[in-house]
């Protein structure tokens, strides 16, 4: 069933009219027009750009509960009563909003409180964890991490945040993962995505030699560079000499429903 859920900030306007400072559905998280009101306090600045700072830090704190930030943003909507207070609200708008470039439309119309100068609406969408293609056959299996080797071996931790535009990134993923096994000395690999949408991935190469003809690998270098133009955020690799490693797996319950 598709995740729906409500995201109380405590405002009286809240509880007085009936309404959520946020709704979350499925991936989607729709944050309500959003006044310079400071919640705690319920008072608000007689100045334009206070107000904006203000709005902008109760959609962060509505984003945050719902497990996302500004670069999840995909539309925004400026609510004021005059178009002359727009203008001087760029620069903190464009603090927020300038590298992700949302659509954005700015309307002029009445407000509810004529305290109020500007209000904000959201909606963004959560980034989906990568390897979690819909075609994907691997949903059903069970997560075994990469077992412990015998040292010395090298890891490549590589750690990501995506943007909105993932066109052809899960068929670009399950292409390198076929290719890379092909890399003599190649081990494994693990992946992991947070709820903040940091995605992990750390591969594991027998020596040296297997992970620069990994690196070096034209398609791979190919994805990177796309990486770079349309998928990643930001990212980073790390990478390191393992010189100590072992592990531990669970015995399986012979009296367990799912045994055998």
């Amino acid at each position: 069933m598709t995740e729906r859920r409500a995201i109380l900030s405590g405002s009286a306007f809240e509880e007085q009219i009936g309404y959520a400072r946020a709704v979350v559905d499925g991936d989607w998280v729709h944050v309500s027009g959003t006044t310079g009101f400071d919640y705690a306090t319920m008072t608000i600045s007689d100045d334009v750009v206070e107000q904006a700072e203000q709005c902008l830090r109760n959609v962060e704190a509505a984003l945050a509960e719902a497990k996302c930030t500004f670069a999840d943003v995909v539309r925004v909507r400026y609510l004021l009563p005059d178009r002359e207070d727009f203008e001087p609200c760029w620069p903190v708008l464009r603090r927020c909003f300038g590298d992700v470039r949302p659509a954005a439309t700015m309307l002029m119309c009445g407000l509810a409180d004529p305290r109020m100068k500007i209000e904000i609406e959201v909606s963004a969408r959560r980034r989906t964890p990568p390897h979690e293609d819909a075609t994907s056959n691997h949903s059903e299996a069970p997560v075994v991490p990469v077992g412990a080797y015998e040292p010395p071996y090298y890891v490549a931790v590589f750690t990501t945040v995506r943007t909105q535009d993932q066109s052809g990134y899960n068929e670009t993923g399950a292409r390198l993962e076929d290719l890379v096994k092909d890399v003599p000395g190649y081990l494994g690999t693990d992946h992991a995505q947070t709820p903040g949408g940091l995605g992990i991935t750390v591969s594991y190469f027998r020596d040296a030699d297997a992970l620069t003809q990994w690196r070096t690998n034209a398609e791979h270098r190919a994805a990177q560079q796309r990486g770079r133009a349309e998928w990643y955020q930001s990212y980073t690799l790390h990478v390191a000499k393992v010189e100590r490693s072992n592990g531990f797996t669970r015995a399986e319950d012979p009296q367990s429903p799912t045994a055998g």
